[in-house]
């Protein structure tokens, strides 16, 4: 088991950054490839970066490619996404899930066996 904990959302207006974590505990979060999602009211979850546990692949949605980079400090057992240059389209609660493989985050459909609780974003114009 691991269990994840989200923080670094707030409010914020349009142009600005934020850096979201991942805060991992209950297993050496290395062990893991990790993603941040989100999901906006009345939307479905959409995914937005993973990374994986080791050589450091990363993948992005195409719409955030630039904007949005995700990284990970293992001896802080934490994985980050910067978010910049934030848009009102960017207000969801953003959520990080752990999986052992990064290939499944990588599908159609990624998906994770462990989630956090989330995290609100919210960016006013």
């Amino acid at each position: 088991q691991v269990q994840l904990v989200e923080s670094g959302g707030g409010l914020v207006q349009a142009g600005d950054s934020l850096r979201l974590s991942c805060a991992a505990s209950g297993r050496t979060l290395s062990r893991f490839a990790v993603g941040w999602f989100r999901q906006a009211l009345g939307k479905e979850r959409e995914f937005v970066a993973a990374i994986s546990g080791s050589a450091g692949r990363t993948r992005y949605v195409d719409s955030l490619k630039g904007r949005f980079t995700i990284s990970r400090d293992d001896a802080k057992n934490t994985v980050y996404l910067q978010m910049n240059s934030l848009a009102p389209e960017d207000t969801a609660t953003y959520y990080c899930a752990a999986d052992p493989l990064f290939v499944r985050f990588t599908i159609a459909t990624p998906r994770a066996d462990y989630w956090g609780q989330g995290t609100q974003v919210t960016v006013s114009s």
